[in-house]
C-alpha cells in the first residue's frame, strides 16, 4: 500500500544521488521481491513491525559512503555536494515519504564499494481494482503558450516534452529571475506559468507576485517534491494550484486545462 506518485520521486531522488555518485559512470540496478521482517530482523536493527513487506532496492557501484556520513544521510539539509549542487533535502523527503507509508529504509555502504537503498513497503490484503485508462486526448492544449521555470535540466526537459505533444507552446526559463525575465519579454502571449516552489534568485512565490503585477489575468500553477513544512515557508502548503513533483502526466494535463478554461 503506496501512493505511486510518491513512489515515483523517491526514485528520483534516490537514482539522480546515484548518477552524482558514479561521476566517471557505473551500474545502477533497481530491484524488487517480496520479503519479511521477522524476529532475526528485529534483533539486527531493533526495530520493525514483523509481517510481510514489499522490497524495493536501489543500488549503484559508485564512490560509497563511510559510517559518518550513513549516521547523517536522512537529516534534514545535510548534503556531500559542493554548495549550490545539492539541497540537502532529498533523502530527508525519501525517509519522511516511507515513514508516512509505514515502511523502513535501509542504507548499505562503504567507501569505494557502491551504495544499497533498502525499502520495506507492507503488503495490503486490498483488493487490486482494475482502472480505466485516462483519456488524456480530451485535456489537449489549443496553442496556449505555457512559461515554465524550472531550475532542474532534467524536469524541465520531461515537463516540455509533455505538454509539447499535447498541444502547448513553451518557452523556458531556468531560475526565478530568467522567469521574470522571460515573462516581461513575452507577456502578450503567456497564458500560465508553471512554476516551481524552491528556485535559486527568485523563488516561485516571488516569481507569482511579479508577474501577477503585470499580467494580473495570467494563470499561475505552481509545483514542488517538498513537503508541507517547507512549503509553510514559502505560504504554499495546501494551495490549490500546487501539484507534486513529479506529477503524472495526466495530473499536470488536468490542471492546467481547469486553470487555462477559467473565465
Amino acid at each position: 500500500m503506496a501512493d505511486a506518485t510518491q513512489i515515483e520521486q523517491v526514485l528520483l531522488n534516490l537514482c539522480a544521488n546515484a548518477r552524482d555518485a558514479m561521476p566517471k559512470g557505473g551500474q545502477l540496478t533497481i530491484a524488487t521481491t517480496l520479503a519479511e521482517i521477522d524476529d532475526r530482523f528485529l534483533q539486527v536493527h531493533g526495530y520493525g513491525k514483523p509481517g510481510k513487506y514489499a522490497l524495493l532496492a536501489v543500488a549503484d557501484t559508485g564512490t560509497g559512503m563511510d559510517q559518518k556520513t550513513r549516521d547523517k544521510l536522512f537529516e534534514p539539509f545535510f548534503t556531500t555536494k559542493e554548495v549550490g549542487k545539492g539541497t540537502g533535502m532529498g533523502l530527508s523527503i525519501v525517509y519522511g515519504i516511507i515513514k508516512q507509508q509505514d515502511g523502513y529504509i535501509l542504507v548499505d555502504s562503504e567507501p569505494s564499494r557502491g551504495t544499497t537503498f533498502s525499502i520495506y513497503l507492507p503488503l495490503t490484503d486490498a483488493t487490486v481494482k482494475q482502472l480505466k485508462i485516462e483519456e488524456l486526448g480530451a485535456i489537449c492544449g489549443d496553442n496556449e503558450t505555457i512559461l515554465l521555470v524550472e531550475d532542474n535540466a532534467q524536469v524541465r526537459f520531461v515537463t516540455k516534452e509533455l505538454l509539447a505533444g499535447f498541444g502547448y507552446q513553451l518557452i523556458e526559463a531556468v531560475d526565478g529571475a530568467d522567469g521574470i525575465e522571460k515573462f516581461m519579454a513575452n507577456s502578450d502571449k503567456v497564458a500560465l506559468l508553471l512554476l516551481d516552489v524552491v528556485m535559486p534568485k527568485k523563488n516561485g512565490r516571488e516569481v507569482a507576485e511579479a508577474v501577477k503585477h503585470i499580467k494580473p489575468e495570467v494563470k499561475i500553477l505552481f509545483m514542488s517534491g517538498y513537503p508541507a513544512n517547507i512549503l509553510d515557508v514559502y505560504g504554499l502548503a495546501g494551495h490549490a494550484d500546487l501539484i507534486g513533483k513529479p506529477a503524472s502526466p495526466g495530473v499536470m494535463l488536468r490542471k492546467i486545462r481547469e486553470l487555462l478554461d477559467l473565465p
